[in-house]
């Protein structure tokens, strides 16, 4: 069995006395036992073993960096001469580094070791009861997965970092159908270490899959309006994604970009909106224990009543813009409070607009501004769900959209690494026919 502690200190070593000033070694050895349902039946049991090795060289403010999935000593070799080649060949930047010493850690989370015959039973459950309450959803695929991982990072400052953690992941694809007629393609998803409660009472299955029923019959939306959409919880963790990414993070700030690039501090939402960027939220099934550079993660809050506490900045970063470092980079572990209302009383207060489930885009230009396809989506009309609507468009700006928030839902879906409620924004264009 590969020590990953001892082979990441010798490739270390290796980095050392190859010349580097300072290194950094990341390995790690996954193993996946995967069930698949095509088209309604089982079809697949395999188990898929991987291991990975990233080396990366710091010296005189260059770096260099090489990945491979082999831990033969010959490949090592190479990789630690590529690594060296990739430094000699890159140029200085002074803002490179990585984390000073924060010690040793050894940490176990999850659920390293699968129950893979009750999974299968669970899986099974999952299926018959889909077929049993849901009778239009044919499956299209089923993926349902454990998968366990030991990983090690290790650098020249001591930073020493051991971890076991595995969970249990389902991912479903289906439509619903009758006749002639058919809903528009829909999935879901989320890991989980629950084996006690039936899947199908985990994530948001349930929900989406009663609404993909209700999703056959269509109407357009004609003309166009501004109103109010709600966002379900995948849809929004899209869209706040991008929002992250286009204001908040690496080349935005670094090269002007962001809109939010002198809001560190003042107002980029609504005084009502807050979020988190928080991987140790005890909802989450597999946190973000480590940034890229070596630091140790803490939960924070990005967006505060409305406020812009931070960036999402590693040492790069911090260092190029002049900004503090985040406490995480964990950009997919979004976590929003619940509002006062329930989604229906949510929706009670919505004279015109759109429920969307799936939004279908390019990535919104540096500005915030997007457009796209609101699939799987339900007209809102005097406060109540009317039609599910065909493919019709949604536009509007990203970071005006927040100042536009209308609230949250009572209800949040944690889907193993978010916790996010169903939330409504105002000022939204909706476009049809």
């Amino acid at each position: 069995m590969t020590d990953l502690k001892t082979l990441a200190a010798e490739c270390l070593a290796k980095l050392k006395e190859a010349g580097a000033d300072a290194a950094q070694a990341r390995l790690s050895l996954s193993e996946t036992r995967e069930f698949n349902v095509d088209g309604g039946e089982f079809s697949l049991f395999r188990t898929i073993f991987n291991r990975s090795m990233t080396l990366t060289a710091f010296r005189e403010n260059k770096t260099g960096s090489v990945t491979l999935n082999s831990f033969e000593p010959a490949d090592i070799e190479r990789a630690v001469s590529d690594c060296m080649a990739g430094v000699e060949s890159d140029k200085p930047d002074p803002a490179r580094g990585i984390a000073e010493n924060q010690g040793e850690r050894e940490l176990t989370y999850g659920a390293p070791e699968p129950d893979a015959e009750k999974f299968f039973a669970r899986t099974r459950e999952l299926k018959e009861e889909i077929e049993k309450r849901y009778p239009t959803i044919i499956m299209e695929q089923m993926i349902n997965s454990h998968d366990k991982t030991e990983s090690v990072y290790a650098d020249t400052n001591g930073n020493l970092f051991h971890l076991l953690y595995g969970s249990y992941g389902v991912m479903l694809m289906f439509s619903a159908h009758r006749g002639d007629k058919s809903s528009s393609f829909m999935g879901c998803g989320y890991a989980t270490v629950d084996l006690d409660t039936p899947l199908i009472e985990q994530g948001d299955v349930a929900r989406v899959l009663a609404d993909t029923e209700k999703q056959i019959d269509t109407v357009p939306v004609t003309g166009s309006f501004v109103g109010t959409v709600v966002l379900a919880p995948d849809c929004l963790s899209d869209l706040l994604g991008c929002a992250i990414d286009s204001f908040a993070t690496g080349a935005a700030l670094i090269d002007g970009t962001s809109v939010w690039r002198d809001k560190l501090g003042k107002e980029v939402a609504s005084p009502d909106f807050t979020l988190s960027l928080a991987p140790h939220d005890p909802a989450v099934v597999l946190p973000q224990q480590f940034t890229g550079d070596g630091y140790l993660t803490e939960d924070f809050d990005l967006i505060k009543d409305g406020v812009l506490e931070s960036f999402v900045a590693g040492v790069y970063v911090s260092n190029k813009v002049g900004c503090p470092r985040s406490k995480n980079t964990a950009t997919g572990w979004l976590v929003m409070p619940a509002g006062e209302k329930t989604l229906d009383e949510l929706i009670a207060g919505i004279d015109d607009g759109l429920l969307v489930y799936r939004f279908s885009g390019g990535h919104p230009a540096g500005n915030g501004d997007f457009s796209g396809v609101a699939k799987n989506s339900f007209r809102i009309k005097d406060g109540k769900i009317a039609d599910a609507v065909s493919e019709t468009m949604i536009s509007g700006n990203l970071a005006e959209m927040l100042f536009h928030f209308v609230g949250a839902s009572s209800e949040r879906v944690k889907n193993g690494y978010s916790v996010l409620p169903f939330a409504a924004f105002s000022g939204i264009t909706v476009s049809g026919k």
